[in-house]
């Protein structure tokens, strides 16, 4: 069974029809055999190997207010709709805002317990979780890395794609800060070159909307970094919305949220939820579903199933 077919029937299992989004970088370099593999680095035939995986992103497990009044279901239903399909993706990322914020300690610790066990249900082997600001701002990430593990920012390859997931949330107004862009610089010096790198992130490292704190103060010298290789891809959350921009050949991808969408950049006064709509088939709400093909990925946005 190959793993095409494994994702075209993930989304008929699910009953949903999804919008397919192929990402096209504009120098996606030689072929992935072309490629020279350092010592202990990536081979280029491992890139060949297909495999599909989750992301889903600002679930703010905790919230309450009239933008969601069915929050305390959203992220167990979806939970329920990944593990009724036979299809199991490889590994399953959330890209921050795990739980939704709250100035008092205790309660912070008790929502990412909640998140743990919510989430422990899950079919897929792997999870990987990214701090977002409402997680780990409040307290520098003390809390987070109680629930979630010491490390806040890490590298690791899967089936010949190397994979960089970054924190530039916990630190205060959203940076990634030296030491963190120090390591980076190293990992990045170890991707061959013309092979597939995914940077996972929660705030966009791109300038998308400042005045709404949707950006990343010290992004630019990540992307810098990032440029040095040309089949680079971003997937972040943060804005609860969809949002495809290139940055000279790097592609960066936002993702829906699970409990609110917001408006689009500068399209409202003020950065706030948008109203609940009873009628909508999916409440501006989903997930998405990432297929590595061929070391390129192919985008399926997966509504949230009412």
């Amino acid at each position: 069974m190959d793993q095409s077919w494994k994702r075209r029937d993930f989304l008929t299992l699910m009953g949903v029809g999804g919008v397919v989004f192929a990402s096209g970088l504009v120098a996606c370099g030689r072929a992935a055999s072309e490629a020279q593999a350092p010592a202990g680095g990536m081979t280029p035939a491992a890139a060949k190997q297909d495999f599909f995986f989750l992301q889903l992103s600002d679930t703010h497990w905790g919230y309450k207010g009239q933008s969601n009044p069915e929050a305390d279901t959203c992220l167990k239903r979806t939970v329920a709709a990944i593990n009724s399909v036979e299809a199991q993706p490889d590994f399953i990322v959330f890209t921050g805002d795990l739980t939704h914020t709250t100035d008092d300690g205790k309660e912070r610790r008790s929502r990412m317990t909640e998140f743990r066990e919510i989430t422990s249900g899950l079919k897929a082997k792997k999870l990987i979780f990214l701090p977002g600001e409402h997680d780990a701002a409040p307290d520098r990430g003390e809390a987070y890395r109680e629930a979630f593990g010491s490390e806040m920012y890490r590298a690791f390859n899967h089936k010949g794609v190397y994979f960089i997931a970054l924190d530039n949330a916990s630190a205060p107004g959203g940076a990634i800060g030296d030491a963190q862009l120090d390591w980076l610089v190293g990992e990045v010096a170890r991707v061959p070159a013309g092979a597939p790198l995914v940077v996972l992130a929660h705030r966009p490292l791109f300038d998308l909307y400042p005045e709404w704190e949707w950006t990343t103060k010290d992004g630019m010298r990540a992307i810098e970094v990032l440029s040095k290789r040309v089949n680079v891809t971003v997937f972040y959350g943060h804005i609860h919305q969809e949002n495809h921009h290139m940055t000279g050949n790097i592609a960066h991808h936002s993702a829906r949220s699970l409990v609110f969408p917001l408006p689009g950049p500068g399209a409202a006064p003020k950065r706030v939820p948008l109203p609940w709509d009873p009628a909508s088939p999916d409440h501006g709400l989903g997930h998405r579903s990432i297929a590595m093909t061929g070391g390129h990925p192919r985008l399926t946005e997966v509504p949230f199933a009412v």
